[in-house]
């Protein structure tokens, strides 16, 4: 049987929800079945170790995200926007120098952001696919006449209903309607189970006083900055409690010296980056979702998955997420709806009973297997 050829193409492989779902799905595709190249603008990120051997991976520069400007960085930071605005604008140099004029089945953008990059593609005879995971409406730039650009797409993975409710509001005719599909994000439960008994490194858990953590690449749609204005409001009203944040991003810095100028260093902390969150989920009281805006939370399904006490702003894909509040505690998407529900939590840590005996016996609706499944079916039909 002939391999079907496909083209992907994301940023880097860092630690955000989408590269994790892109990585699980590629691991858990047949090998004899396609041909996939992975084209990454920069070769760095903590999930490239996972890609399988048999996915040609190739990149645009190598080495880690530049996140600030100082001087001696500069240079390098520069190269790497003009080299890659350069293709983006002339695709065909792309296609012939670093793709060697191969001739793909499928062009398929890993996240919005890469729109342009598939749409402008000089093959025309391949097919094209989108994968969306964030609420667009949320987004800067994208009004609804950007938006409909995404149905010059051959298919669009939506990862939640309101992203699917937002589409098929913005679509013309059944045609479009019909090129959009919802899809479930593909996850490894037993990975996230097998990785959460390793042991915590660097951090020491206080039983008697309550924890926090929070996961997520930092810059603004994770709403950190708000989280870090709660912890303080909160010890300012004499509830004692820890903050616990896991990521990094180029905001990392700015969140880092709000958390000083808040003064609440001894309490809250910024760990950075780590290859397995899992053990520091397990170990703390509550997990949290501060954010701004999501698509579909891939972080709520890793907490459901090790039964945590679950706090999340109302955006995107968190009510289909939490059984429209049976499995967690959804607060109004604004600082004063995180304030509330984390007083909740330290004031009546009862409440979340209920939650628990929810989660000790909930299934999740899809499975790592039909989801790879679902999404092969996709590739194949086009």
């Amino acid at each position: 049987m002939k391999k079907k050829k496909i083209l992907v193409r994301i940023g880097s492989l860092r630690h955000g929800g989408a590269e994790k779902v892109l990585v699980t799905f590629l691991r858990n595709l047949p090998a004899d079945k396609y041909e996939v190249d992975l084209l990454l603008n920069l070769y760095s990120g903590k999930h490239l170790p996972d890609v399988p051997d048999w996915v040609n991976v190739m990149f645009l520069n190598r080495g880690e995200m530049i996140t600030t400007n100082r001087p001696k960085d500069l240079p390098k930071k520069i190269y790497r926007v003009v080299y890659q605005q350069l293709l983006k604008k002339y695709p065909k140099i792309l296609y012939k120098k670093k793709l060697k004029n191969k001739q793909y089945d499928v062009e398929f953008a890993a996240i919005h952001g890469f729109m342009d990059e598939i749409l402008n593609s000089p093959l025309k005879s391949s097919k094209k696919l989108m994968w969306i995971h964030n609420d667009l409406t949320q987004v800067s730039g994208y009004t609804p006449e950007k938006i409909r650009r995404f149905f010059r797409y051959d298919k669009v993975m939506v990862i939640s209903e309101k992203i699917h409710e937002t589409f098929l509001s913005l679509a013309e005719n059944q045609a479009e309607k019909d090129k959009i599909v919802r899809i479930y994000n593909p996850l490894d439960t037993q990975e996230i189970l097998t990785k959460s008994e390793k042991p915590v490194i660097n951090y020491q858990f206080d039983e008697s006083v309550p924890t926090f953590v929070s996961v997520g690449t930092v810059f603004p749609q994770k709403g950190f900055d708000r989280l870090l204005r709660v912890h303080k409001r909160l010890l300012d009203d004499g509830f004692l409690h820890r903050i616990l944040i896991l990521g990094d991003g180029y905001d990392f810095e700015a969140i880092k010296k709000l958390k000083s100028d808040l003064g609440v260093d001894k309490t809250a902390t910024m760990f950075g980056f780590t290859d397995n969150p899992y053990p520091y989920f397990r170990q703390a009281n509550y997990y949290i979702l501060s954010s701004r805006y999501e698509g579909f939370p891939t972080v709520l399904f890793e907490a459901i998955t090790l039964k945590k006490n679950i706090i999340a702003t109302d955006v995107s894909g968190v009510r289909e997420m939490l059984d429209e509040g049976n499995l967690g505690l959804i607060t109004d998407n604004s600082e004063e709806g995180i304030y509330e529900g984390m007083k909740q939590a330290l004031q009546h840590p009862e409440s979340f009973d209920d939650y628990q005996k929810k989660l000790t016996d909930y299934q999740m609706p899809f499975d790592l297997e039909n989801s790879v499944k679902r999404i092969m079916e996709i590739i194949d039909d086009l």
